[in-house]
């Protein structure tokens, strides 16, 4: 048996697509595929190394929208501090 892990987000277009496709294909009576969903937040709690507050901070502010994305690439760039 083979497990296959794919990260979907699901509040996107085509994270929807994906799921409904997925949904479709496979729960009409395929035999051998199972779809086991897990939420990944739920793990990263369960298994985080890091300090829970900390990631209680980080999921509040995903929440909130309140947050930056930083490119690894240009970091200052990303942060408007050129």
């Amino acid at each position: 048996m083979t497990t296959v892990t794919i990260k979907i987000n699901e509040r996107t277009k085509a994270g929807k697509a994906f799921m409904a496709i997925l949904s479709e294909a496979f729960v009409k009576g395929a035999d051998g595929v199972e779809i086991v969903e897990t939420d990944s937040k739920k793990l990263i709690k369960k298994n985080s190394p890091y300090n829970p507050e900390f990631v209680k901070m980080v999921l509040e502010s995903e929440k909130r929208g309140d947050y930056t994305d930083v490119d690894p690439k240009d970091v200052w760039g990303s942060l408007g501090l050129k």
